[in-house]
């Protein structure tokens, strides 16, 4: 039995593919600008390779056509055959994988395209595309034009030297009507400036009129300043024209082993840790994407870079940074540089380091979590939230040799007024990254003590009331222990600062957790009721602290009709409730409008009757 085999070729659809890449590889129509630019350098790259004095020009003129011209290299009419006719191919390497171009022996690093996609791009926004070359390094070499559409058809035709007088290419694309506004002169301008804006050679677009812009200049790492004040001033200008914001400072990015050079703005407001800043990216002077996170450490999201590489790899769309170990060690060596600003800033430029921290407090937290040196040299100047107010931890430690830390925000904020009016030294932990660092402070200022704050430790610090005081409050403490008592909290009567406090109440995560867990077990029956059982937990219970000193307390501790008792006992925990900011659960919701509705109900039953707290009536 014999077999036969044939070869065939694929039949490329071409709408198919420019749909494809239009809607897929492409975030915008707009890359058809950067593709001509990038194929116009690129042949600039390959003449100069072989004849480095040969002009550099890119010349972009607009009307009712759009035509790139440069100055590069050209094409015969073997390479239109070659490059031109056959989709994807790359006219940067044979099939050899050399060079191409009469033997050039310019490293294939010195080109920006890699992916051989070239023209194939413009027919996103065009239907007929024409290319008229001459080549550099065959003077006697014909002229050649191509003519191709979308439809996949296209025509090769010679022309005499005289039409084009000079080596290089000239792209004119006719705009399709539904994409005229990609190819409008204003917005070839903005797209040229965009993609091409610190391009090594001179890229002028011209308009319908005449009328021409230069899009590209020097950045100014790569501009003589007369002095360093004179440099920093045209990175901020420069940060304001790109980025429209006035730095707090600008950090200068060289890392001449990974080709890369650029400048760091810090932003001069706070943002978010989780919006982290699109960086500028251009690769060899051509703009590879204005969105790239991935360039600095998730940690400095107070900067905003613009740089310029030879060495990071970019994605087929060439849109984002491919992810690889380059792109990681450059990563960890711009982290390494902004650190070494920031730890530099404690010694070169105090006032300057207390606006950063003002600004970005929680970026440098995050950092020295990490970071012992940083840890050092910070710690001392980050803002905390105390009982003395927000201040420095050096401030605080000075006054305070041993620092409570809460570990939430409610919990500090429980007690902060009673702990600042009995002299203790109380932090609030409950914000990302502070319980951590406060609790590093004896590292870097030994003799301190750090501690976290437990709710006996404020009730030690509490005076006992005269024990005559708490016999005559017997009867309202014993029928509040059992209203409260329901909430699994106690109640004690203390003195304490500040008279305006009429209670305190004392509580802590766990014993908030065991209430939510015997809450959930009440109300669930069957296996989950066993189990949230299970979990029960041995946690001290909170406390209702009463005020002895505060006028209200004083009027209701006289109080023994029970009913009145339980209402003002209510109203008393609800108050202390509403005073620590927590959440409130709908049980203590319906506890304070039960308490609130007793007592109208009983000052409109006793009009007479002096409500607890009111002063008692005095007769005219």
């Amino acid at each position: 039995m014999s077999h036969s085999s044939s070869a065939h070729t694929f039949q490329v659809d071409l709408r198919g593919l420019v749909d494809l890449l239009s809607h897929h590889l492409y975030s915008s129509l707009r890359v058809y600008l950067r593709e001509l630019l990038q194929n116009a350098v690129d042949a600039i790259t390959a003449r100069q390779a072989v004849d480095p004095s040969a002009p550099a020009v890119i010349t972009v003129r607009t009307g009712d056509t759009l035509t790139v011209t440069d100055t590069g290299i050209g094409l015969t009419e073997a390479d239109v055959h070659r490059f031109l006719a056959t989709i994807g191919r790359s006219s940067k390497r044979t099939a050899d994988g050399d060079l191409d171009g009469a033997g050039l022996d310019a490293a294939r690093g010195d080109f920006i395209g890699q992916f051989g996609i070239g023209l194939l791009a413009c027919f996103v926004v065009a239907d007929e595309i024409t290319v008229i070359s001459r080549s550099a390094t065959d003077p006697s070499a014909p002229a050649v034009e191509w003519r191709g559409h979308s439809d996949g058809r296209y025509t090769i035709h010679t022309l005499p030297a005289s039409a084009v007088p000079e080596p290089g290419t000239t792209v004119r694309l006719t705009p399709r009507a539904d994409n005229a506004e990609w190819t409008s002169p204003e917005r070839v301008v903005s797209l040229a400036r965009h993609y091409g804006g610190l391009l090594r050679h001179e890229v002028t677009v011209v308009g319908p009129r005449g009328k021409s812009h230069q899009v590209n200049e020097a950045p100014p790492w790569e501009r003589n300043h007369r002095s360093p004040l004179a440099r920093r001033e045209a990175d901020t200008a420069y940060c304001r024209a790109l980025f429209d914001f006035t730095p707090l400072d600008t950090i200068e990015l060289d890392l001449p082993a990974a080709g890369l050079h650029g400048v760091a703005y810090v932003l001069p407001t706070a943002v978010s840790p989780a919006q982290r800043a699109g960086h500028r990216v251009h690769l060899k002077g051509m703009l590879l994407t204005d969105q790239a996170p991935e360039l600095l450490p998730e940690w400095a999201f107070f900067v905003r870079c613009v740089v310029d590489t030879t060495s990071l790899r970019p994605t087929a769309s060439r849109e984002a940074l491919y992810e690889d170990g380059t792109l990681s060690a450059v990563r960890d060596a711009l982290g390494e540089r902004i650190r070494d600003w920031l730890t530099g800033l404690a010694a070169s430029d105090p006032s300057l380091l207390h606006r950063f921290i003002d600004t970005h407090h929680l970026a440098v937290k995050a950092l020295a979590r990490h970071d012992d040196e940083l840890l050092r040299i910070v710690l001392p100047w980050l803002p905390f939230e105390t009982t003395d107010g927000n201040v420095t931890l050096e401030e605080f430690a000075r006054t305070h040799r041993t620092l409570l830390v809460t570990r939430s925000v409610e919990e500090f904020r429980q007690v902060a007024p009673i702990a600042a009016a009995a002299g203790l030294g109380v932090v609030n932990g409950g914000y990302t990254y502070d319980r951590d660092l406060v609790h590093r402070l004896p590292e870097i200022r030994p003799g301190t003590a750090v501690t976290d704050l437990d709710p006996a430790t404020v009730t030690a610090h509490l005076d006992a009331v005269d024990p005559t005081a708490e016999l005559r409050a017997a009867v309202f403490l014993s029928i509040a222990r059992e209203t409260i008592g329901v909430h699994d909290c106690d109640v004690v009567l203390r003195d304490f600062q500040p008279v305006t406090a009429p209670a305190l109440l004392l509580d802590n995560r766990e014993a908030r957790h065991e209430r939510t867990r015997s809450s959930l077990a009440a109300e669930s029956d069957g296996l989950w009721a066993d189990i949230l059982g299970s979990l029960r937990h041995e946690t001290p219970r909170a406390q209702l602290v009463l005020n002895h000193l505060n006028p209200l307390v004083r009027q209701a501790i006289t109080i023994t009709e029970r009913g009145l008792a339980v209402t003002a006992a209510e109203a008393l925990y609800g108050q202390a409730l509403l005073l620590s900011r927590r959440p409130l659960r709908a049980s203590e919701s319906a506890l304070l409008n039960r308490a609130f509705i007793g007592l109208l109900t009983h000052a409109m039953h006793h009009p007479g009757t002096a409500a607890p707290g009111s002063e008692p009536r005095k007769e005219l």
